[in-house]
């Protein structure tokens, strides 16, 4: 594997991406490519003069036809968030841009990797654009949640971030829900942890939910840790790792799903999302993700109407 990374969409999310890629050592080339092709060749230009301070990796603005040869090709285009907007808004505007960048990259033999919100649906959108295997279409799916839900964990307990394990899944927006009949602290079930009460998950949970629009409201965007994520799946990918990670992809058949896009814990290395595990859940949960799974499939209908 040549560990060639592209990047579609040179915004915030974008570059907040390739600087995270770089820092990680994970590619040996990054390409990039935007619409205004001036801009992807400043960022390509701004990072290169940073290559003292990262592993070697070398910069290029490419075609998306070009992109074609990468190893893996994240898909950062479209527009953000809006205050007050749900990720869902974005939907008909961003799916558009997908459908494009699918057909764009149809018959492509390595792996896509989709950041634009509503992520979920825009991976099915993208993967059936393309017609690609579903488990080389992936989407960050609840990766960032999960993420914000053990720093908050952490934050909680007074445990460092990595000695939690916590998992977020389903949709990558209002409907997802936090596994806590799962969740362990160095191997001690969270429901388990001295003076832990129900009212706390909901707060958490609640906190986590909100967590974008909390800094969107502020900073008017949220791109650094999605930059991180990003990363460490690509990492996965082009390692080979198989780790498991909470990305999205179209189920077919796991946890009795099928044709949505959304969260699961899921085995990534380099054929992609090769491995859909459904961990065991409470009948609460089991119920949480059924309907997260009708808000993303009403979802995904209203586009193709």
């Amino acid at each position: 594997m040549r560990r060639q990374v592209g990047i579609i969409g040179t915004g915030s999310v974008g570059t907040s991406v390739a600087v995270s890629t770089l820092q990680a050592g994970v590619a040996r080339t990054l390409w990039l490519h935007d619409l205004n092709a001036a801009r992807a060749e400043g960022e390509a230009m701004d990072l290169a003069h940073g290559a003292a301070f990262y592993p070697a990796c070398a910069l290029r603005t490419a075609t998306l036809a070009e992109m074609r040869q990468c190893d893996v090709v994240v898909v950062a285009a479209g527009r953000n968030s809006r205050p007050g907007e749900t990720r869902l808004d974005l939907l008909r505007d961003n799916a558009r841009v997908m459908a494009d960048v699918g057909h764009a990259l149809a018959g492509f033999e390595g792996t896509v990797v989709l950041v634009t919100n509503p992520v979920d649906v825009l991976t099915r959108v993208l993967q059936q654009a393309s017609g690609l295997p579903p488990e080389r279409v992936l989407g960050t799916g609840t990766m960032l949640d999960t993420a914000r839900l053990r720093q908050m964990l952490g934050a909680e307990l007074g445990v460092a971030t990595n000695s939690i394990h916590a998992q977020v899944l389903g949709e990558h927006g209002d409907s997802e829900l936090v596994l806590w009949s799962g969740a362990q602290v160095g191997g001690v079930p969270l429901r388990q942890w001295r003076g832990w009460q129900a009212e706390t998950e909901a707060r958490l949970a609640h906190a986590v939910r909100v967590a974008a629009y909390e800094v969107i409201q502020r900073k008017g965007m949220t791109n650094h840790a999605i930059g991180m994520v990003t990363a460490r799946l690509l990492q996965a990918l082009l390692r080979d790792e198989g780790r498991v990670l909470t990305v999205s992809r179209v189920q077919q058949g796991a946890a009795g799903l099928q044709g949505v896009a959304l969260s699961l814990p899921t085995v990534v290395g380099r054929g992609g999302g090769v491995q859909v595990l459904v961990p065991q859940m409470d009948a609460a949960e089991q119920a949480a993700l059924a309907h997260s799974a009708q808000v993303l499939q009403a979802a995904a209908a209203s586009v193709a109407a």
